[in-house]
């Protein structure tokens, strides 16, 4: 493991360098190159940016080069936005690829130690930047720049060609960095003696931005007495605290509503609907609504949390309904339970809101209908048929007795004398 000697300006925990002796691509992950190649004059504290010409001495060769791994996505913009996820380590590396005492295989060619070197755009005070320096500046969510970090004598730490150097990054934030470094040309060079009359001196450096974000849209609740974490839809009585996980570039805003008096309805409390506090409490009664937006990817998450213990309103932010219709279901005797859940009284149709009074009543004729069975009709008639035939047999022995019809006679022997004497007389 190479040791880099490390400017005074460099502070904090921001960078962690690694040499390894083979290249660190990521397997199977993805990787993004970075970097442009400048000349940056001579002794002007590298603040020249001319195009490479073919009379320069690194013309159509190239030093290393600088690439990213570990994220999840970028968007390929001027400045590449790399996304990354929780489990995602976003790690900046640089692959040297020549000998720096021969560059391109010219013995005449090599990186000078640059005494007194400075880097005008860094702001970087003049010091021995060794062979090659790298710098790095990150900017924060509050556009806050950092002092920058300084590496000396960067490519003389990597030791050999095709080594590979890491520098991992902890946090979200905007970079600039740029590797500086100076080149010797010895085209006079004293046979046998090494010695080289009139070096050659140009400077030249790599620079390049990028920005790390937080590839999601997420903010975590948790609830202010009990610190379990609140899923959306939940209910607290005691406010809930907003953590938003270190993703400082996320938009989160949160509205309060509450039930206006005397309407059923429920009207925004504007003087809640703002911004949201990284690590504030919400405990005031509510219905809160939590909406964050992830600039980068226009992603955006909803969660709606109730804060209070009134039943209609816990029904309001579990079940959708209107507060019309929660009011409606409980006047049929809905219940809402703790949870804000509507259930009904069980039925034996099962679990269905119960009949109206109207509706009760006009079902009764039927039900009485229903109850008068066959046997019972059947019985009912052979009673009346049997009354009928009493009645009838009744009739007959009234006439007997002298109390039926006249015309009709009680004895039919009688007839007959009377029929005999009635032709006597006619004779």
């Amino acid at each position: 493991m190479a040791r880099f000697r490390i400017g005074a300006l460099a502070i904090g925990s921001l960078l962690a360098i690694t040499v390894s002796a083979t290249p660190a691509l990521a397997e199977g992950g993805q990787t993004y190159y970075l970097g442009e190649l400048t000349n940056a004059g001579l002794d002007t504290g590298y603040s020249e940016y001319n195009q490479v010409e073919q009379d320069d001495p690194q013309y159509g060769w190239s030093l290393g080069a600088f690439y990213v791994t570990g994220f999840t996505s970028v968007s390929r913009d001027e400045t590449p936005t790399f996304l990354k996820l929780a489990d995602d380590t976003v790690s900046l590396h640089f692959r040297l690829d020549q000998d720096i005492d021969a560059l391109n295989g010219n013995g005449s060619l090599s990186i000078a130690d640059d005494t007194n070197g400075y880097d005008q755009s860094f702001e970087v005070d003049k010091q021995d930047f060794g062979r090659g320096t790298f710098i790095v500046r990150q900017t924060d969510y509050q556009n806050s720049k950092s002092a920058p970090q300084i590496y000396v004598d960067f490519l003389a730490s990597t030791v050999s060609e095709n080594a590979d150097t890491e520098v991992q990054l902890f946090e979200e934030g905007d970079y600039e960095a740029t590797l500086d470094y100076e080149i010797r040309n010895d085209p006079r060079k004293v046979p046998f003696f090494g010695v080289s009359i009139l070096p050659e001196y140009t400077d030249y450096h790599i620079t390049f931005s990028f920005s790390v974000r937080n590839g999601n849209a997420m903010v975590f609740l948790f609830d202010s007495s009990t610190g379990s974490e609140l899923t959306n839809e939940s209910l607290t009585e005691n406010g809930f605290t907003i953590d938003m996980a270190k993703s400082r570039y996320l938009d989160v805003n949160v509205k309060r509503e509450v039930m206006a008096e005397g309407r059923d309805e429920l009207v925004e409390d504007v003087r809640s609907n703002a911004p949201a506090e990284d690590g504030k409490q919400y405990t005031d009664e509510g219905i809160y609504t939590i909406t964050a937006t992830n600039p980068t990817t226009g992603e955006t998450t909803e969660k709606k949390i109730y804060v209070g213990t009134d039943p209609v309103m816990k029904a309001y932010a579990v079940t959708g309904y209107s507060i019309e219709e929660i009011e409606n279901k409980v006047a049929q005797g809905a219940q809402i339970d703790d949870d804000g859940t509507i259930t009904w009284p069980t039925t034996k149709a099962g679990s269905e809101p119960p009949a109206t009074p109207d509706s009760a009543n006009a079902a009764e004729p039927a039900e009485d209908n229903r109850s008068i069975s066959m046997p019972t009709i059947i019985a009912a008639v052979v009673a009346i048929a049997a009354l009928a035939i009493v009645a009838f047999l009744r009739g007959r022995g009234d006439a007997s007795n002298g109390t039926g019809d006249p015309g009709i006679p009680n004895n039919p022997n009688e007839s007959i004398r009377s029929q005999e004497k009635d032709g006597d007389h006619a004779e």
